[in-house]
C-alpha cells in the first residue's frame, strides 16, 4: 500500500543494499550508549574484543541520524508475525469465521472494507503515478484510498489487487496485496521489504511508515519531480497540499494544489489554481461513476494526513524505547552495571523521541486556517460520532475547520493501541511533559498557540476519557 505521491530513495546509506560497517551493524546487536562507548573504550586493554563492540556501537550511532535498524533484534520487523486487523481478518477467513464476496464491478473491495469497518465515505481520489499500480492510474482513473483510524485500503478500477496497509503497535506499518481474482480462499500477501524503499526513509521519520505527499502533476498523472514535492502533514500550508489529488469541498479563499494539472514541463508551478479550487462535483473532471462514492472530501484528506504522520511518530518512539532497552542491556552486561542502568544519552535520546511526538500530538506548528472548511460528504458527522467524551459531551474529534482542523488540538490518536504500546520509559515521559503543558506549568513557545481554555478543555477530555493516566494527573490544581 502505498499512500505516498513521490518517489523517496533511501540514500547512500541502504541497510540491505548497501556493504560496509553500516549495512554489517545493521544485523548485529548493536547498543548506541555513548556514554557506555567511553567506558568500553576505557576498559579496551583489559578486553582485547571490546574495540570491536565500540567499532559496532558507532557505526549504529551513526545510523541513527539515518534508518533505524529496525530489521535487527528487538524490532526484527520482516521475520517477526504481526498481529493487527488484517492478519486478523486473514486467520478469521482461514477459520471460516469471515468471507469476502466477489463482484465484477469493484472486485474484493466492498466486502474487504465491510470487514475491516472502512466506511465508503472516507473515499479518496488520486492521480499521481506513484503508487504500486501506476500503470493503470490516469488522472480519468484515479486510485481510490479509504481508511479509518489503523487501516489504509488502495483500489484502482481494473486493477490486478488490492493494496493495504495497516498498523501493527509493535511493528509499525504493515504492507499487504489481494489479488482481484475470485478465489475459494483469498488470501492476503504480506510485502517483505519492496514497500520500504519509499516507506521507511527520513520522510516517514525512518520507520515503516506511511506519507501523504503533494506533487506538480503532468496531464497523465506523472509527477514532474524535478519541480520537487511536499511531504503534507498538518503543519504544511494548504498553498502546498494536494498537488496530484482530487479534493472535493468549499474553502473560501484559500487556495491548494489538488484538482488541478500542470501541462507544461517547463513551466510545472503553472497550475490552475482559481479554476481548480471550491469543486463540489468532479464527474467533469474523472469517471466518479466508476466509484463507490463522488467524493473526495477535504475533510477526509486533512484528517488522513494528519494521522499518518501521528503514526509515524508513534512508531518512532516505540522503536526508540525497544531499541534503547535492548541495546543498554548489552552495555550493562558488557560493563557489569545494574540491569536497569540508563545512561544520560539513551535517556536525552528517549526524550527527544517523546517530545517531537508531543509536538506533534498537540498540533505545534499547525497551518493555521484563514477561512471556513466544508466537505461534501458525510464523513465529518461520522467520525465524530465515534469520539470518546468527557462529562461535558466534549470529544477529541470534533472538529473546528474555522481556524485550524480540530476544535481540541490533541490527536484522538492518543487512544489507539499504538500508542497504548508505546514502552513506558517514553510514553510515561509524554504523560508527564503533556501534564505540564495542559496545567499550565510549561510555557514552551512550542504550545503558544494553546489558549488557557485549549489546555483547561483537553485536560478534562483526557481525564474522562483516556486510561492509563498517572495518579498525578487527576489534581485539581494548575496554573493556566
Amino acid at each position: 500500500m502505498k499512500i505516498n505521491l513521490g518517489v523517496s530513495g533511501r540514500g547512500s546509506f541502504n541497510s540491505r543494499t548497501n556493504c560496509g560497517v553500516f549495512h554489517s551493524c545493521a544485523t548485529a546487536k548493536v547498543p548506541y550508549d555513548m556514554d557506555g562507548m567511553r567506558c568500553l573504550l576505557s576498559q579496551s586493554v583489559a578486553r582485547p574484543w571490546l574495540p570491536w563492540l565500540l567499532l559496532c556501537a558507532l557505526s549504529a550511532t551513526v545510523r541513527s541520524h539515518a534508518q533505524l535498524p529496525f530489521e535487527r533484534e528487538p524490532i526484527n520487523y520482516a521475520t517477526t508475525a504481526s498481529d493487527e486487523r488484517v492478519a486478523q481478518l486473514q486467520k478469521r477467513l482461514e477459520a471460516g469465521d469471515a468471507e469476502l464476496h466477489f463482484d465484477k464491478r469493484h472486485g474484493y473491495l466492498k466486502s474487504l472494507l465491510r470487514e475491516l469497518e472502512i466506511s465508503p465515505r472516507s473515499q479518496l481520489l488520486v492521480f499521481s503515478k506513484t503508487s504500486l499500480q501506476f500503470r493503470t492510474i490516469f488522472p480519468w482513473s484515479p486510485r481510490a484510498i479509504y481508511f479509518n483510524d489503523e487501516t489504509y485500503v488502495g483500489w484502482v478500477p481494473g486493477g490486478d489487487v488490492i493494496e493495504l496497509s495497516t498498523i501493527d503497535p509493535q511493528q509499525g506499518a504493515i504492507f499487504y496485496t489481494l489479488r482481484q481474482e475470485k478465489s475459494p480462499e483469498p488470501r492476503f500477501v504480506r510485502d517483505r521489504g519492496n514497500c520500504l524503499s519509499c516507506h521507511a526513509t527520513r520522510r516517514t521519520h525512518d520507520v515503516p511508515g506511511h506519507l501523504v505527499r503533494s506533487v506538480y502533476p503532468s496531464p497523465t498523472g506523472l509527477p514532474h519531480f524535478h519541480a520537487g514535492t511536499f511531504r503534507s502533514n498538518h503543519t504544511l500550508p494548504l498553498e502546498k497540499r494536494w498537488g496530484g489529488w482530487y479534493v472535493t469541498g468549499t474553502h473560501g479563499d484559500q487556495r491548494h494544489m489538488g484538482n488541478a494539472i500542470a501541462p507544461n514541463r517547463d513551466r510545472p508551478y503553472d497550475l490552475d489554481r482559481e479554476g481548480s479550487a471550491n469543486l463540489t462535483d468532479l464527474s467533469r473532471r474523472t469517471r466518479t461513476t466508476a466509484y463507490l462514492t463522488p467524493h473526495s472530501d477535504i475533510v477526509a484528506l486533512m484528517v488522513l494526513e494528519h494521522q499518518v504522520d501521528m503514526h509515524n511518530l508513534i512508531t518512532r518512539a516505540t522503536f526508540d524505547a525497544r531499541l534503547a532497552q535492548h541495546d543498554t542491556a548489552v552495555l550493562n552486561q558488557a560493563l557489569e552495571r545494574p540491569p536497569d542502568y540508563i545512561s544520560d544519552s539513551t535517556h536525552r535520546r528517549l526524550q527527544k523521541a517523546g517530545e517531537n511526538l508531543l509536538k506533534y500530538l498537540l498540533f505545534s506548528n499547525e497551518a493555521i486556517l484563514t477561512d471556513k472548511i466544508t466537505g461534501t460528504s458525510d464523513f465529518s458527522e461520522r467520525f465524530a460520532k465515534l469520539g470518546r467524551r468527557d462529562r461535558q459531551g466534549r470529544s477529541l474529534r470534533e472538529f473546528d475547520l474555522q481556524r485550524r482542523l480540530f476544535k481540541y488540538p490533541c490527536s484522538f490518536l492518543i487512544h489507539s493501541a499504538a500508542f497504548a504500546a508505546i514502552p513506558s520509559r517514553v510514553k510515561n515521559y509524554v504523560y508527564r511533559r503533556l501534564w505540564e503543558v495542559l496545567t499550565g506549568k510549561d510555557r514552551n513557545p512550542a504550545f503558544r498557540h494553546l489558549s488557557s481554555q485549549d489546555r483547561k478543555s483537553i485536560l478534562s477530555i483526557l481525564r474522562d476519557t483516556h486510561e492509563g493516566l498517572p495518579d498525578y494527573w487527576q489534581k485539581k490544581r494548575g496554573r493556566f
